[in-house]
């Protein structure tokens, strides 16, 4: 029997990953990684020394093959990104659909065995420190940069629900434009900026889309990270 685990790896700070997850880690034939530098830099600070193999956004259909073979060949996989847990907005979920879609009599015997550790998240890590409502909630993953953005920015201004989208440092400052173009006096927002999430300069930011506009503004340093972007109803 083959397996292909889906671990969850720490967002920041490298000591974030459970007994578990090591333990498969240790254990798999092949890492595919989100980025093998990024990786190894995980697997040395945890003594572990197995062979990497890249897997990303743009990996194309001789790797996806390969992969293929590889679980074929009865090698145990585990599949990590960058940060967090792959299948996030990452293109972690496209390969896991393959492989169910090419496995289909050998994962109903158990020939193969797709699994999941779980670990780290930015999107709970998020909410869990933000101190919103979040017992409904929808995640976004990232927001389109073109087409459909600004139906998607009147959905969120719209929505009961509470919003919860990741940005990046060089779009955080035009996000927050549209947040105060598409707001509106009869539904205020409160926008929560969580930054450097498990780091050393962990950041929770809390206000309307133009004071925390005004925040990044007089302080231009602190725009840099990953951003998480939590839009909920004003309480």
């Amino acid at each position: 029997m083959s397996t292909l685990s889906i671990i969850g790896t720490p967002i920041g700070n490298l000591e974030d990953i459970t007994l578990r997850a090591l333990k498969v880690l240790a254990a798999a034939d092949i890492i595919l990684c989100e980025d093998t530098r990024t990786t190894k830099r995980l697997l040395e600070r945890h003594d572990i020394q197995v062979k990497t193999m890249s897997y990303h956004v743009h990996s194309g259909l001789a790797r996806q093959e390969e992969i293929i073979n590889l679980l074929k060949d009865g090698k145990n996989l585990a599949l990590v990104s960058d940060a967090g847990t792959p299948g996030i907005s990452d293109p972690g979920s496209e390969l896991v659909r393959i492989i169910r879609q090419r496995f289909v009599p050998e994962l109903k015997t158990g020939e193969l065995k797709i699994e999941a550790i779980p670990g780290p998240s930015a999107l709970t890590s998020a909410l869990s420190i933000a101190g919103v409502s979040c017992a409904d909630f929808t995640f976004l993953g990232f927001l389109p940069h073109k087409k459909g953005r600004e139906t998607l920015f009147n959905e969120i201004i719209g929505s009961e629900r509470t919003m919860v989208f990741y940005e990046s440092p060089h779009r955080i400052m035009k996000t927050l434009d549209s947040l105060i173009t598409f707001g509106t006096l009869d539904n205020p927002k409160t926008v929560t900026i969580c930054r450097e999430l498990t780091k050393i300069f962990e950041e929770v930011v809390t206000g309307s889309a133009r004071e925390i506009k005004e925040y990044f503004e007089k302080n231009k340093e602190k725009v840099k990270g990953e951003f998480v972007v939590i839009v909920s109803v004003r309480l």
